[in-house]
């Protein structure tokens, strides 16, 4: 049934509660936070079979010039994705009959610029870890992890002791934790698989005093340390795991400390796929190690550093084919002198005739 008085405002309420069951968590959180933030505000007290094409893009330009939080503008990213919502919702309207067609189908949002990933240097990584030593240690275990396995916040947050193999230097990661609507939420992994991640040595030795650390700390408050217990909590007994949106705030303080600029918590996750491929390691064992699907994913996101391996590989190529030839070249060299050789042979055969020829005499 059309429904020719409804609102923008109406339809974004609508969809939202037919949606969310099928919606994770955080996109849910994040959805609707676009929706009472963004669209609502602007576009929801217009008419759903009213709506252009041209308000909705005269809507974005603004957002390009003050749609933040602090009258900033927003970026082409976050403009798209208040767009994909836009278009979702108003599509729903049309299979509901609110409208005869989707004007966000017909919008221009910003173009994205291109994937600049800046993840940290090795030393940038090392420097973090010894002030937070200092003055973190827990964030330095977490930034250690981060750094060896490439694992996503969400995952590492959802460790749990049960996960954690000391002996086998191994680690399981099969949940993540993120912010919902209510709190807190425990799910499975961005792509619904459990996979394990090997350790080095050092991550082991540090895991093993953090574990220590935890153990004593518990054992003074009276309790006994869980294997369900989160191996990143800030309960003391471990039932209760750090928030996301905080780990990234401690990182963020810890990089202003060290001087270290541009480097967010996600992008130690860049810098184990970055140095894995720089290093030869094949695209299919870091894209399990990262937790893609399939390799194609870490091909796409990785692309540009891939060219520093492909350079290296072309060198590696040109240096067995350049010894290759400087054996084939040796090789021939060597023929030549043993072809040398019998007709020097031939000339002392000649000789002997006039030996033999003597003797008999």
């Amino acid at each position: 049934m059309a429904r020719s008085s409804s609102t923008v405002a109406d339809l974004l309420e609508a969809w939202f509660q037919h949606a969310q069951p099928d919606l994770s968590p955080k996109t849910a959180r994040e959805t609707r936070g676009y929706i009472d933030r963004n669209l609502s505000p602007s576009l929801g007290a217009v008419r759903v079979d009213r709506l252009r094409a041209d308000p909705i893009d005269a809507y974005y330009r603004k957002l390009r010039t003050s749609g933040g939080r602090d009258g900033g503008p927003l970026s082409p990213g976050t403009i798209r994705r208040i767009h994909g919502i836009l278009r979702r919702v108003l599509q729903q309207g049309v299979r509901w009959g609110w409208l005869h067609a989707n004007p966000a189908a017909a919008a221009s949002p910003p173009r994205l610029p291109a994937l600049a990933l800046t993840p940290p240097s090795p030393e940038q990584v090392a420097a973090l870890y010894r002030l937070a030593e200092r003055v973190d240690p827990e964030l330095g275990v977490f930034i250690v992890l981060a750094a060896s396995t490439g694992a996503r916040r969400s995952g590492l947050i959802a460790l749990r002791w049960s996960d954690v193999d000391l002996s086998r230097a191994v680690i399981r990661i099969g949940r993540g934790i993120v912010l919902g609507l209510n709190g807190l939420v425990e799910k499975d992994t961005k792509t619904h698989s459990v996979r394990a991640v090997a350790l080095d040595a050092s991550t082991v030795d540090i895991l093993e005093d953090h574990r220590d650390r935890i153990v004593d700390r518990v054992a003074q408050a009276g309790f006994e340390l869980s294997p369900t217990a989160f191996v990143f909590a800030w309960t003391i007994d471990g039932s209760m795991s750090w928030f996301p949106d905080s780990a990234s705030r401690r990182f963020h303080r810890l990089c202003e400390q060290a001087g270290v600029r541009g480097v967010r918590l996600h992008d130690l996750r860049h810098y184990v796929a970055t140095r894995l491929l720089a290093g030869g390691i094949d695209v299919r064992t870091v894209a399990g190690r990262l937790g893609h699907r399939n390799a194609a994913t870490t091909l796409n996101v990785y692309a540009h550093f891939l060219a520093d391996a492909d350079r290296e590989a072309a060198r590696h190529l040109g240096g067995i084919l350049s010894a290759a030839l400087r054996a084939e070249t040796a090789h021939d060299q060597s023929c030549t002198v043993w072809r040398a050789t019998p007709k020097r042979r031939a000339t002392s055969v000649t000789v002997t005739p006039s030996l033999r020829t003597s003797s008999t005499a």
